[in-house]
């Protein structure tokens, strides 16, 4: 499928980007690439291929999610600027 210039300089237009001759000539050529790839797509029969989300068969790498006790609780306040109690204490942000 081949795209013409005014085709090119239409999408051109929608995408509000401005394009001298040579561009037009040289991202209608990739366009008809791209549409023909698209066409070669198309014409493949999926009806019998199941939907996947993924084509490499990753499997869930993270542990569960288990709750439990934090102990550095006090380390990690030690290191704050200011705090309240068992709370960072923060500047008031009005925007």
């Amino acid at each position: 499928m081949s795209i013409s210039d005014d085709e090119v300089r239409k999408i051109a237009k929608l995408a509000r980007l401005r394009l001298s001759d040579d561009e037009v000539a040289r991202y209608g050529g990739q366009l008809t690439k791209i549409l023909d790839a698209m066409a070669e797509l198309g014409a493949l029969e999926t009806g019998n291929v199941p939907p996947t989300a993924s084509v490499l068969g990753v499997s869930d790498v993270m542990r569960r999610d288990e709750p439990r006790a934090f102990e550095g609780r006090e380390r990690l306040l030690d290191n704050a600027p200011d705090r309240d109690g068992p709370y960072f204490k923060v500047r008031k942000i009005i925007a």
